[in-house]
Formats: structure tokens, C-alpha cells, sequence
């Protein structure tokens, strides 16, 4: 069995993960407010935007933000409604498509990036005063630590580590 966690460390996680949901929240509705894309379509845009061509495969995507690649999927094909993506075969594998950024989806990821910024900015870099360093390097185990058990290839594999959880 799990080591208990000490009531010290329960308050730093609780603090940590209070902290990490709202500001996710707060960014999400600070992008949807402000630019009409949601946090899921802006990843993907983002991704695509950064991409040498402007496309990528569904797979790339999903290895890139961590989903399974049907969410991917169901994502794009809402994306595409909106005229944010469109699909193009892949020469190279007929199996394949691209996923590409359509010119409506660049100027909604543009758009999106500026207001997005400006909250990143407010809510996180400028609360980090000169914590960044600090930050980066804890952020870079943790992420160490997790290795590959975020993986969305581990979804269902039933391999799980030993985790304790809180007594009510």
C-alpha cells in the first residue's frame, strides 16, 4: 500500500490543482469570449499554424495534444463544419488524410492567439514574478516522473501506478 500523504502535502496539491482547473477555465472562457474558438479548436489550430505546411495527419495531432485519435476526429470533422480545417487525401497513403488549416481557420487562430496572450500574461506570467525558473524546473520532473503513462496509447492498457488517494 501507498504512503499517506501528509496533511501539508494534501494543501500544496489542493492548492495546485484548485489553481491549474480555474486557470484552465479562465483561459478557455477568455478565448471562447473573446475570439469564439474554443480551448480544443484553438489546440488544433495552434498545431496546424506551427506545422511546416499547414497540415498535419490525425495522428499527429493526436500525439501533439494527447488525445485518442477518435477524439481528434470527431474534433476536426466539428472544426470542418465551421470552415476552420478541411480534409485532402495523402498522396503518399491512401489509407491517409490531411487535416489543413483552411485561410478562415489562420485568421481564427490569429485572432485567438492575441487575446489568448494577453490572458496567459495576466493571469500566470505576471502571478510568476520571478518564480518562472523554478516553476519550469518542477513542471520538467513532474513531466519526467509521468513519462509515458499519460500516454493516449496507455488509455485501457490497465497499467496503473500505485496512487493514493485523499480520506474524506
Amino acid at each position: 500500500m501507498a504512503e499517506q500523504l501528509s496533511d501539508d502535502e494534501w494543501a500544496v496539491w489542493d492548492a495546485f490543482y484548485s489553481m491549474r482547473r480555474r486557470l484552465d477555465r479562465a483561459l478557455e472562457l477568455r478565448l471562447h469570449a473573446d475570439s469564439g474558438v474554443s480551448a480544443p479548436e484553438y489546440e488544433i489550430l495552434v498545431g496546424l499554424g506551427r506545422s511546416d505546411d499547414r497540415r498535419l495527419r490525425v495522428r499527429d495531432i493526436a500525439e501533439q495534444i494527447g488525445w485518442e485519435k477518435s477524439r481528434v476526429s470527431h474534433q476536426v470533422t466539428r472544426m470542418e463544419k465551421r470552415g476552420l480545417v478541411r480534409r485532402t487525401e495523402c498522396a503518399s497513403d491512401a489509407r491517409g488524410t490531411w487535416v489543413e488549416l483552411t485561410p478562415g481557420g489562420r485568421r481564427a487562430m490569429l485572432s485567438a492567439t492575441r487575446g489568448h496572450t494577453a490572458a496567459i500574461r495576466g493571469y500566470f506570467v505576471e502571478a510568476l514574478q520571478g518564480d518562472a525558473a523554478t516553476l519550469e524546473s518542477f513542471s520538467r520532473r513532474v513531466l519526467d516522473a509521468i513519462g509515458d503513462d499519460a500516454s493516449p496509447d496507455r488509455a485501457g492498457s490497465g497499467a496503473r501506478p500505485e496512487v493514493t488517494t485523499r480520506a474524506s
